[in-house]
């Protein structure tokens, strides 16, 4: 025979005293809100009893749903209410594993305290000398100013300005200022080099420092293309090249920055990719010579620089997105590079002198500690190196001292509830809003929880099979075999968890829930 709850039961705190009542080792109190400096504290959930014979039958329910994800390795997560910071549910809430792109919701937080949410990125383009006659008699001067948003069209605009204010050929040097951040060849290096998704970082990009590289088929030979394309326009580049050579393997290679060649047995019939860019400070002046020649500007080629050269008129800028909009698509589309840049741009504005990567992330970590006394160990901003390290216990310990209200969850996406096959189930009666955390072998999920009856809550998933990744990694595929299905195993995991948990909290206080039903792996309808 079922035990039966009224939801009054459960949302009193039955939950959370289960959580540290039936499994030896549990932790055995609650993850509590730590009160930033000016705000008032949060109220002390209330001591709960436990009902025994209730208590395992519970806990074995939510075992059962992370038994049969079949993912080994570690599964770790935490529900809470948002408002109390009364923990509802905890399963190896203390394990550190790498949260991958979980991590951009703390860099998210570390770039607004620091920057603000109305800062914004500006590119401009300086003047080293008059302009006689149309002709500027002296250096012209990209200078970057960091943004990780600037595009071909954006570049395109500046030629644009450049041509009104009366110059239309340069008689000295391009110069392309990256000194704005310190310069990385690769955010990762652990990661293969030919990623697209682990590019250069500078104070100077382009199209989230990637280059669009195609082949096809033609008359039996292959053509062979590179460009910085956007929605507008596609504008070749020079500076990347691709070359064609008999092999097996590897797929791709490279031996100087920027130059790659790739074996002719991959490539089909044809098709297309994107390919990191090492040297974006250059890109992005190979970029703006060409768009400016289409307009007629003679610009001379590109040279990049360290330091600013002194003096010079301000012809032309660009201004990026607000910072609360750059990190609203950073965790929707998840980009590394923008992560990165507004990291190491916080840390820059916090200390007043610039620091590489990993020596920013460290200082991302000890705000972290200060801010929200939540224990973690970042290597970057991004969360591509999985020697980061944070507990789903830690990570709501940040959402809940940040709060449901706070400027986090406004700018997270909406996760859609799904079932076993994947298919979105329409008007679901739960608004999850969270960051996605996805690398082979590795996933995690993290945010809030708005339930049907307009109750908040605050939960972690983190997954991680580390042996395995190590195994993929040292095999050098990008895609190592089982990492599709484990990570489609661990995403059907969260979602299985979100669905149970916004039942839990949605039953209206009449009616009666059935603790096998609240456990079943298959998802609420």
């Amino acid at each position: 025979m079922s035990v039966q709850l009224t939801r009054r039961a459960i949302l009193s705190g039955l939950l959370s005293g289960v959580a540290g009542a039936a499994v030896a080792q549990a932790p055995l109190s609650s993850l509590r809100p730590v009160a930033r400096s000016g705000s008032a504290a949060v109220a002390q959930a209330p001591e709960v009893s436990v009902i025994p014979r209730i208590a395992p039958r519970i806990r074995a329910s939510i075992e059962s749903i992370i038994a049969a994800a079949d993912l080994e390795g570690t599964v770790g997560c935490v529900l809470a209410d948002a408002r109390t910071g009364e923990v509802f549910e905890q399963i190896e809430a203390t394990e550190a594993v790498p949260p991958a792109s979980v991590t951009k919701a703390v860099t998210a937080l570390y770039a607004l305290d620091a920057l603000g949410g109305a800062f914004r990125f500006v590119t401009r383009i300086f003047a080293n000398g008059p302009v006689e006659g149309g002709v500027l008699r002296g250096d012209l001067i990209l200078a970057g100013g960091g943004d990780p948003t600037l595009s071909a069209d954006h570049l395109a605009q500046l030629a644009d300005d450049l041509k009104a204010a009366g110059v239309m050929r340069v008689e000295g040097r391009f110069l392309c200022w990256r000194g704005a951040l310190p310069y990385a060849e690769e955010i990762e290096p652990s990661q293969l080099d030919y990623l697209g998704y682990n590019p250069a970082v500078s104070g100077l990009n382009l199209n989230y420092n990637r280059v669009h590289f195609e082949w096809r088929r033609v008359s039996g030979n292959w053509q062979t293309s590179m460009d910085a394309r956007t929605e507008n326009r596609v504008p070749r580049v020079s500076m990347a090249r691709v070359q064609i050579v008999d092999r097996g393997s590897p797929v791709f290679d490279t031996n100087a920055p920027d130059r790659w060649t790739v074996a002719r047995s991959a490539l089909g019939n044809g098709g297309s990719r994107w390919m990191p860019v090492r040297q974006p400070a250059l890109y992005a002046g190979d970029v703006f010579q060409t768009v400016a020649q289409e307009i007629g500007v003679t610009v001379p080629s590109p040279e990049v620089v360290d330091d600013l050269p002194e003096g010079g008129t301000e012809l032309a800028s660009h201004q990026s997105p607000t910072m609360r909009t750059i990190l609203q698509e950073m965790l929707l589309y998840s980009t590394n590079l923008t992560a990165e840049i507004c990291g190491l741009s916080a840390t820059q504005a916090k200390l007043g002198r610039s620091l590489n990567i990993e020596q920013s992330a460290a200082e991302m970590t000890r705000w972290i500690g200060e801010t929200y006394g939540a224990e973690c160990d970042f290597k970057d901003h991004s969360g591509l190196s999985d020697a980061n390290r944070i507990s789903a216990g830690a990570m709501v310990k940040v959402l809940l001292a940040v709060g449901p209200d706070g400027p986090l969850r406004p700018i997270m996406r909406r996760i859609a509830m799904r079932d076993a096959d994947n298919n979105r189930l329409e008007d679901y009666p739960i608004e999850v809003r969270a960051k996605t955390g996805t690398l082979n072998f590795v996933s995690s999920l993290a945010g809030y929880v708005e339930t049907a009856d307009g109750s908040d809550l605050a939960f972690a998933i983190f997954a991680a099979n580390l042996d395995r990744r190590e195994r993929g990694k040292a095999s050098g595929d990008e895609v190592p075999a089982g990492s599709i299905e484990w990570n489609r195993r661990a995403r059907r995991l969260q979602q299985q968890l979100l669905q149970r948990w916004g039942l839990i909290a949605s039953i209206d206080e009449a009616d009666v829930v059935e603790l096998e039903d609240l456990g079943g792996v298959e998802p609420v309808n």
